[in-house]
């Protein structure tokens, strides 16, 4: 029997999809972060919440209001392989849930779904662009607080972030970038950066420890390593 769109019955009008979500898709993926949320009065499942969120973040959604709206304006077979058995809820029960998830869960899932997205580069593969770089998020100043600092780590070639960190108060985005850094496979993939990353143990951990290689800037705040360079590129001088 078949609902609208020649949807199952029990799809379009249940509480529960009846096909389960494909091994290592999004959906499975979100499927394994805890729910925050009480038993009861729940009519939206968690997984399918956060997917929607995701796609409607990719599609360029900056808020809850523009994500319940980029999900509502989608046809139902959308919906269904979201993992709605309901037509989608409205832009406050996004901001309830979202204020309650903890981030580091979601980031990881996300993480883990990159990763299948954009695999290893093999040995023969030409070399992947990763820019290294921080933001301070707009709006995210409380009082007596901080604005959220994250450094990430952002695939050139899909637009994807492989990994991010949110700055600790008391180091800076070098130090952070040596820890950020080792949760990704360097060999096979070239590191680009500001200024502020042209350090020396930086540097020798992408190339000695990881095998990878680096592209970073070099400003008149180190004017010595700017010198020596700039000399490489001089025409050379002989006596004779």
């Amino acid at each position: 029997m078949s609902g609208p769109n020649g949807v199952p019955f029990a799809v379009v009008y249940g509480d529960f999809n009846l096909s389960a979500p494909a091994a290592g898709s999004l959906p499975a993926l979100l499927a394994e972060i805890p729910d925050p949320r009480g038993r009861q009065g729940l009519r939206h499942v968690l997984a399918a919440m956060l997917a929607a969120t995701v796609c409607g973040v990719l599609t360029g959604a900056r808020g809850c209001e523009a994500i319940a709206q980029w999900v509502r304006n989608q046809d139902v077979k959308i919906w269904h392989a979201l993992g709605f058995g309901r037509k989608p809820p409205c832009a406050n029960t996004y901001r309830k849930l979202l204020a309650r998830l903890p981030a580091e869960g979601l980031e990881t899932i996300i993480a883990r779904w990159m990763q299948e997205l954009v695999p290893d580069p093999l040995p023969n593969d030409p070399l992947q662009a990763v820019a290294l770089d921080g933001k301070v998020l707009c709006g995210t100043l409380d009082k007596h607080q901080r604005s959220i600092h994250l450094l990430a780590l952002f695939d050139q070639h899909t637009g994807g972030v492989l990994r991010q960190l949110a700055m600790p108060g008391d180091t800076n985005e070098h130090k952070a970038a040596l820890t950020l850094l080792k949760e990704i496979v360097l060999r096979g993939r070239v590191i680009t950066g500001d200024a502020i990353f042209c350090q020396r143990d930086l540097c020798q951990q992408i190339i000695d420890d990881d095998g990878g290689d680096y592209l970073i800037a070099v400003k008149d705040n180190q004017p010595e390593l700017k010198a020596a360079l700039e000399a490489e590129f001089q025409p050379g001088f002989s006596p004779l």
